[in-house]
């Protein structure tokens, strides 16, 4: 029988399970057939293609939806894949509302682009659910590459190359691969085991070999691989969590918000995820929405987003934004975290300072507000961590705390290419993920049959 969601404290159970299936269930349900020929047919397109320009992949848009218009999504998705083979994926989590359907024309002119994300996945739906394969390996080149991380950056990055002829042996370290995609993407955005679906259609080429448990400066060292593979991608995202800074932090109920959304979607039973009552979340990207919606989600009463800058700030799309304050999630700016009040061992609330911009500097103006909290999620970002690099006997350069890479993805050590949110410059989306990978493994290859 299910708690109560009024009680107080951090508790499992606060929903019915059908209420769980309703509120997790899929955020955009798919197109059916008609659905996806209407909505192709709202496409100008258009000769300079601004949407195509916005795909950090460059995926030819306006191509894909004229196949599907004539009725042919299995030649969109060859389309599709040709430039990104996470297409599914990012079909359903990138934030099409800035980047390709943002630059359509029918956005500029009626307020309302083409329906591309939806149409992408219509077409890589069908697919993905027909096992329609339209890649082959060709001829082994002999060469061997390690890829380190078997997130969409390596897995992009393995599977052209194994395209090309190459083995690839890829260490992932958690026990399953996908990386955010399996671990990070809130699970109403891809229910269904979509995430492992996609990663068997990607390694079905052939020619990769996945092991997991597997990390970098534990099990071998960035100096090993480079003296025993032809070549080393570096694609481990980022590991480190950013810390509140606030006196109280660690006191119990106030956790990660990355760790915490890892465990919801592997969970086989939401009914068991512990919940508070009344939750905050520091931070204002991505995460912070992603949790924030999932804690309203799983029964939270109030759910309030803190962020010390404006909303025109905010790293999360207006979209996103607004998503969370359909879900019942109260969005305060221009707050800063200065000490979670503790009673006991455990948060009870959070005392928050508020912030301005004084000559181009955020800072504290001294005035606080106290907000209840049994539970406060910590959203603020991660940090790339250095130290699995120790021993490899060359210096990888980092700047700004990531790995500076030159336009190919190539490091200042030989040998090795790095992609993905490890690296600087990155706007830690998938599909630039992907498109550093897929580019990274081209340079790899034109290195190695030079």
């Amino acid at each position: 029988m299910a708690q109560s969601r009024y009680e107080d404290g951090i508790v499992a159970g606060r929903l019915s399970p059908d209420v769980y299936a309703q509120n997790f269930s899929d955020l955009h349900p798919p197109l059916d057939m008609h659905e996806a020929r209407v909505a192709a047919d709202r496409c100008y397109f258009c000769y300079d293609a601004p949407c195509m320009q916005a795909c950090p992949t460059a995926i030819d848009i306006p191509l894909f939806i004229r196949q599907i218009s004539t009725g042919n999504p299995l030649g969109a998705a060859k389309t599709i894949f040709d430039q990104n083979i996470f297409g599914g994926m990012c079909a359903r989590v990138c934030p099409t509302e800035t980047l390709c359907e943002e630059a359509c024309v029918r956005e500029y002119a009626e307020g309302k682009p083409v329906q591309i994300g939806l149409l992408q996945r219509y077409a890589t739906d069908a697919a993905m659910g027909q096992g329609q394969q339209f890649f082959t390996r060709a001829a082994p080149t002999g060469k061997k590459i390690a890829v380190i991380g078997a997130g969409p950056a390596g897995l992009a990055c393995a599977h052209r190359l194994a395209m090309h002829g190459h083995e690839v042996i890829v260490y992932e370290v958690r026990p399953r691969s996908g990386g955010l995609n399996e671990y990070g993407i809130a699970a109403y955005k891809s229910p269904g085991g979509f995430a492992q679906a996609e990663v068997d259609y990607i390694l079905s080429i052939g020619g990769i070999t996945v092991e997991h448990g597997k990390a970098l400066g534990r099990d071998f060292t960035l100096a090993g691989l480079a003296a025993g593979y032809d070549a080393v991608f570096l694609a481990m995202g980022l590991a480190g969590v950013n810390a509140l800074r606030a006196e109280g932090e660690e006191a119990e109920g106030v956790e990660n918000a990355v760790d915490y959304i890892a465990t919801l979607r592997q969970a086989d039973d939401l009914s068991r995820l512990p919940i508070g009552r009344r939750v905050v979340v520091i931070g204002g990207g991505m995460t912070a929405i992603d949790i924030a919606v999932q804690a309203r989600l799983l029964g939270a009463e109030e759910v309030t987003i803190c962020y010390r800058r404006g909303r025109e700030h905010m790293n999360a799309s207006e979209w996103e934004q607004e998503l969370a304050a359909a879900k019942g999630v109260v969005i305060r700016h221009w707050l800063q975290p200065k000490r979670v009040i503790v009673e006991g061992s455990c948060a009870a609330g959070i005392e928050m300072e508020y912030t301005a911009m004084v000559d181009g500097r955020l800072i504290g103006t001294g005035e606080t507000l106290t907000l209840k909290a049994d539970q406060v999620f910590k959203a603020i970002g991660q940090g790339f961590e250095p130290t699995v690099l120790n021993g490899s006997g060359e210096a990888i350069v980092l700047e700004s705390g990531r790995i500076r890479v030159d336009a190919e993805g190539r490091t200042s050590m030989p040998k090795v290419w790095a992609g993905g949110d490890c690296v600087l410059g990155g706007d830690d989306l998938t599909v630039s993920a992907v498109a550093q990978g897929r580019d990274a493994a081209e340079s790899i290859h034109r290195v190695l049959t030079g």
